[in-house]
């Protein structure tokens, strides 16, 4: 039989869904930044509070965004193989061609053009080539012969190759050098085999192309990647490519498909001009803008229609948002329940108003036991992870030793802990709200991106950690702890015996010697820590219970 929960239902308009909204629906509004090593989570409600939060926060930008074009320069060029047949290619000295005669007389041969500029032809003589394009030399060749011949002769003629040359690369690339080439390379062929563009000092807009030191072409390679235009160069040997200093730069970060490092041409670029280029999302109604005027820090929040009229400046870094001014918010359901698996629902919807739309089978389903998965608990829950580790790094680093023997010792738990600490940082807490406490759901406030656990009802119990075998058991009511470990073979000669963790099905973590275990409930026994430091021992104790607490898994030393 079919039921649904019981709550206080409003009237709302909750709508299920059965594909992930836009991200309009689905980007929160907080600014999640990390102040001195605390979590601060703030909802900018107008202009000057967003202002202000830009001012004390640390930089949104990222360590790891690059700039834009950064991803031309993979080996993708260097590997170009064009054998100089395209059409506007100008014949020079030391290029082949096939020359075919019929009629009249008959030649047919693969000439050289020599020094200078010709090719020589029997009972013809030289023919100057050099200088004429691919498309014109058939008839250039065929007007010197009809010259001679001047009835009943065919001329074919085909450019078969040409001359390599070597072009010097310098400036600001990874690895200047003086690089072979065939003359119809791209400029981007050459700067690729010197390693590419050096993504924090090169230009990407001020490429120059030397000849015998005079520039020949100016290239700008935002031209190439927004519309496809680049200068055409037919390469010498000898030729230079100069790559030039990074000018001004913008960053831009958010929810923008082109997130990256801007190089602009003048002193300022107009907000119009940096959206074309960074291709936000449809969604995205606010930026936040920061960066130094008149040699104080400069900080704004504005919606994107003011933004578009703004001037920014060399070192401004922007972060567009899908401000969460939306009324509506998508929430996930998982687990044992009939329907949709997401539901748009309106912004201050509570938990048990949705919990009355949700079908379940009684039979199947432990509705007492829903749970929430929230994505800033999850947030939460790594940094203060990440904070205990640095703790633990920095007391083995520093822990002093007496002895020789004792060094060593030292050496040996030193590594084991850097390898504990590796495997630690992998952990992804799961960011659990319990909200069911004895059958009662708490009727909490959603937020977008929550997901609603619904555990199936279930007869068995889990064991793993520090247990001879990790199993699944059936449940035996007035069974504790103990008595599951023992009939699974016993605690390992690892484990923590005076510290069993149960993981219930609402979420909820409690611990003990030998505490009361339900239906549906994990057991987790955790290793011991052999480690002589007692307040080391202390620390990766904590760890490992923190770790068992927001991810459900017992990490050993």
């Amino acid at each position: 039989m079919n039921n649904r929960f019981t709550g206080t239902c409003v009237n709302r308009s909750i709508l299920p869904v059965a594909l992930i909204l836009s991200s309009m629906l689905l980007a929160p509004l907080a600014y999640a930044q990390s102040v001195g090593g605390s979590s601060v989570n703030v909802e900018p409600t107008d202009r000057a509070e967003a202002a202000e939060l830009l001012r004390d926060a640390p930089s949104m930008a990222s360590s790891e965004v690059l700039p834009f074009g950064a991803n031309l320069f993979n080996g993708g060029f260097s590997n170009d193989r064009e054998d100089g047949l395209n059409p506007n290619y100008v014949v020079q000295p030391g290029d082949r061609v096939s020359v075919r005669i019929w009629g009249a007389t008959q030649f047919s041969d693969h000439l050289t053009v020599d020094p200078q500029g010709n090719i020589f032809i029997p009972t013809v003589g030289p023919i100057t080539v050099a200088g004429t394009s691919n498309k014109d030399l058939n008839q250039r060749v065929s007007q010197s012969v009809a010259t001679v011949f001047t009835d009943n002769v065919r001329v074919y003629t085909s450019l078969d190759g040409s001359q390599p040359v070597a072009v010097f690369v310098t400036g600001f690339v990874s690895n200047p050098g003086r690089f072979a080439g065939i003359p119809s390379n791209s400029a981007l062929h050459f700067i690729d085999r010197a390693g590419g563009i050096n993504p924090r000092q090169g230009s990407y807009r001020d490429i120059n192309v030397l000849r015998e030191g005079e520039s020949i072409a100016s290239i700008d390679l935002y031209e190439f990647l927004l519309s496809g235009k680049m200068a055409s160069v037919q390469f010498k040997d000898g030729d230079t490519i100069v790559v030039g200093s990074r000018g001004s730069t913008v960053e831009v970060t958010g929810d923008v498909s082109n997130a990256a490092i801007f190089e602009i041409t003048n002193k300022s670029i107009t907000g119009r001009e940096l959206i074309d280029m960074a291709l936000l999302d449809p969604s995205v109604g606010f930026a936040g803008v920061s960066g130094i005027r008149r040699g104080k820090t400069f900080s704004d929040y504005v919606p994107l229609s003011d933004f578009s009229a703004m001037e920014l400046r060399n070192g401004d870094t922007v972060h567009f948002r899908t401000d969460q001014h939306d009324d509506v918010i998508v929430v996930e359901v998982e687990g044992a329940h009939r329907g949709p698996s997401r539901f748009a629902v309106p912004r201050n919807t509570r938990l048990r108003e949705l919990l009355d739309y949700i079908e379940v089978d009684p039979e199947l389903s432990d509705s007492g036991s829903v749970s929430l998965k929230r994505k800033n608990i999850a947030t939460r829950q790594k940094a203060a992870l990440e904070q205990s580790l640095q703790r633990l790094e920095a007391r083995y680093l520093t822990a002093s030793s007496q002895t020789d023997k004792e060094s060593a010792i030292r050496a040996q738990e030193a590594e084991l802990i850097g390898q504990f600490v590796q495997r630690a940082r992998r952990v992804n807490p799961n960011g659990r709200l319990v909200v069911a406490q004895n059958g009662d759901i708490a009727n909490v406030m959603l937020q977008s991106g929550d997901t609603i656990t619904i555990p199936n009802r279930s007869d068995s119990v889990l064991l793993s950690g520090e247990v001879l075998v990790s199993q699944a058991m059936l449940f035996q009511a007035g069974e504790s702890a103990r008595d599951y470990i023992a009939r699974s073979g016993g605690f390992t000669s690892q484990a923590l015996q005076d510290r069993i963790v149960l993981v219930h099905a609402n979420g909820e973590v409690s611990s003990g010697k030998n505490p009361e275990v339900r239906a549906g409930d994990e057991i987790i026994v955790l290793p011991k820590v052999p480690v002589k430091n007692l307040q080391i021992a202390s620390t990766i104790v904590d760890i490992i219970y923190k770790i068992a607490v927001a991810a459900s898994v017992a990490v050993r030393l």
